[in-house]
């Protein structure tokens, strides 16, 4: 079911990118990102009231609310470079650029979850990277 709802997630992170750019058409990327945010803010407290799924907020321990926060900030970072990103260049450039957040994030898990890289990731990994930087230039 995982690859289902990641499937769906590639399909709206595409759309997201094209149709950011065609909205910060003489918008500010600060600007833009913050009305976005706003957005995706609002969508996802509906869906926590809407699915009562508010009831456990008690119970988050502080671990998990420092860490929930150091992403919400790294998100935030990340989306306002997008932003400035897609302002300065092509979506067919920024996109695929930003595709190596998939090799950094292999590298952030074998380095702080130890998880295990194969040769397979491994050369997945090479293969993406290469592939990004070709459909970049």
């Amino acid at each position: 079911m995982w690859l289902f709802f990641e499937l769906l997630s590639a399909l709206f992170a595409a759309l997201t990118a094209v149709l950011a750019k065609i909205g910060i058409d003489g918008v500010n990327g600060t600007l833009a990102t913050a009305i976005r945010t706003a957005v995706v803010l609002a969508m996802a407290w509906g869906m926590v009231f809407l699915t009562h799924a508010g009831q456990g907020i008690s119970a988050i321990s502080q671990k998990s609310w420092l860490f929930l926060i150091l992403s919400g900030l790294a998100t935030g970072a990340s989306w306002l470079c997008y932003y400035h990103a897609l302002q300065l260049g092509r979506v067919n450039q920024v996109a695929p650029i930003d595709k190596l957040s998939i090799v950094f994030t292999i590298f952030f898990a074998v380095l702080f979850l130890r998880e295990e890289l194969t040769p397979k990731s491994a050369l997945g990994c090479v293969l993406i990277a290469f592939g990004a930087v070709l459909m970049a230039l």
